[in-house]
């Protein structure tokens, strides 16, 4: 008898638990869809606390107010109230002979920057500017700065280096190169040489330099000669380059830095109607003819191609009229050939861009800008150096693209051209926020870098800790 009032009891027991706990779950969650119904504002929940079986959404109803629905799946889409993701870069406050300086601004007392909401300091013009990256995104940090919205940006600026992602070097090398390199008379260094040896010499002593060992620096040398003496020793950094044409891969390489396109030179192209058939020129040409280095390739393909009655192909500069000239031919042609110079790029493939000619590239070392993201041969034509040489192959093949397939590359040239625009304040997805779109898909692989050369920053060195290796023991072996 005692038994059976002990077991009555136990199974009283459970239910009168399973009760409590139905009770408990039903009020839980008729204090959660209160707390719905009570706020106009959405929810978002840490998916990761929630069981796998089940989650509560937000969903609209015939009404507009919103109502829980629940979802028996685990798909979630991306909320729309979700923030651009933005790079923090952290700028060096180097002085003006660094920067803007090159370009002959002038200080006021101790600032190191100009007031960018006055005046822009000028970038000097002709065949400078197809290398000026470096100022544009010099400018676009410090424009950061004054901007509340961050919608649509990829890169902000910030004061404390622990907090960011990248270290920025505001050295305008390329300009330096340019105007700078010449030795003046009682010189024994030319200012471009010096700069470069005081920036080395005040990157490797600074506490950020150290911590990554350059890693997670940016610096630019976007003109083939430029950083010339100082890249060797800065090669850990990340390079913002034009190509790898002159750079050994111990010391840049597409693992770790950032192919960034030319300023095109050329009008852009307005209001473009033009058509296949409104373009008379098949293919163009207009530039430097004998190069050294790979060059060579366009010496061979102007005898082959001189005297083809639609082809433009001439020796042409930025002289006189030069730069209005290509316009014009650029814009009345179908395909703008870019070949192989001095180096593998050039400037042409982002005049051919500007001007909606479909480019010919025949360059087999060449890099392109953000090629990780934007498929090249839905615009571009490639033909390898080895078919080009060819006799009649590269007019023939050129002649064997039609109507259709051209129009279709044209319209893409124009869909993607902003992307190849270096404009201040910058737009979403132009050149200067797509160079740091590219930058910012750089940042896990430098922080995996970072990450596993600190696994055994604790641990002392054999040597230092007097330890001797444990004896083996006798029957070992």
């Amino acid at each position: 008898m005692a038994e059976r009032n002990l077991h009555s009891m136990g199974n009283f027991g459970k239910k009168s638990m399973l009760a409590l706990f139905s009770i408990t779950t039903i009020m839980f969650m008729l204090s959660w869809f209160l707390v719905l119904r009570s706020t106009d504002r959405p929810l978002f929940v840490d998916l990761s606390i929630l069981p796998n079986s089940r989650i509560f959404a937000l969903a609209d109803d015939q009404t507009g107010n919103q109502t829980p629905s629940i979802h028996t799946d685990l798909e979630v889409k991306p909320s729309k109230y979700t923030c651009d993701p933005v790079l923090k870069v952290y700028m060096y406050d180097l002085p003006p002979e660094f920067h803007f300086g090159l370009l002959d601004w002038k200080p006021e007392g101790n600032n190191v920057w100009p007031d960018i909401r006055t005046k822009v300091p000028r970038y000097p013009g002709g065949l400078n500017v197809q290398h000026s990256i470096e100022y544009w995104l010099t400018l676009d940090l410090l424009y950061s700065e004054f901007v509340e919205n961050t919608s649509g940006r990829t890169a902000v600026r910030v004061s404390n280096s622990s907090e960011a992602d990248v270290v920025f070097v505001p050295f305008f090398s390329s300009v330096c190169f340019n105007r700078f390199s010449r030795l003046k008379p009682h010189q024994k260094a030319s200012v471009n040489v010096l700069l470069q040896e005081k920036l080395v010499t005040f990157l490797t002593a600074q506490e950020e330099w150290k911590r990554s060992g350059g890693k997670d620096h940016i610096v630019l040398a976007h003109h083939p000669n430029s950083l010339m003496d100082a890249r060797s020793k800065l090669w850990p950094a990340m390079f913002i380059l034009s190509d790898f044409g002159r750079y050994p891969p111990s010391v840049a390489n597409v693992e770790k830095d950032v192919i960034a396109p030319y300023k095109h030179v050329i009008g852009n192209y307005v209001n473009d109607s033009s058509d296949f058939d409104s373009r008379p020129t098949l293919l163009y040409f207009q530039g430097a003819i004998y190069r050294k280095d790979g060059g060579f390739v366009r010496q061979e393909l102007f005898y082959k191609l001189k005297d083809e009655k639609d082809v433009h192909f001439e020796f042409g500069s930025i002289q006189k009229d030069g730069i209005r000239q290509a316009t014009r031919g650029m814009q009345s042609s179908k395909f703008c050939l870019n070949i192989a110079g001095d180096t593998p790029s050039s400037n042409r493939l982002f005049d051919a861009i500007a001007s909606h000619c479909v480019p010919v590239i025949i360059s087999d070392e060449i890099e392109l800008p953000y090629e990780d993201v934007l498929d090249y041969s839905e615009f571009c034509v490639f033909v390898r150096t080895s078919d080009a040489l060819k006799e009649s192959f590269l007019i023939n093949f050129i002649r064997s693209i039609g109507k259709q397939e051209w129009t279709r590359m044209w319209a893409k040239l124009k869909e993607i051209e902003h992307m190849f625009e270096y404009r201040y304040p910058s737009k979403e997805n132009d050149a200067v926020q797509m160079v740091w779109q590219a930058i910012a898909r750089k940042v896990p692989s430098v922080k995996l870098k970072e990450h596993r050369n600190r696994r055994y920053s604790r641990t002392p060195e054999p040597n230092d800790r007097g330890l001797k290796s444990a004896p083996l023991p006798k029957n070992f072996g």
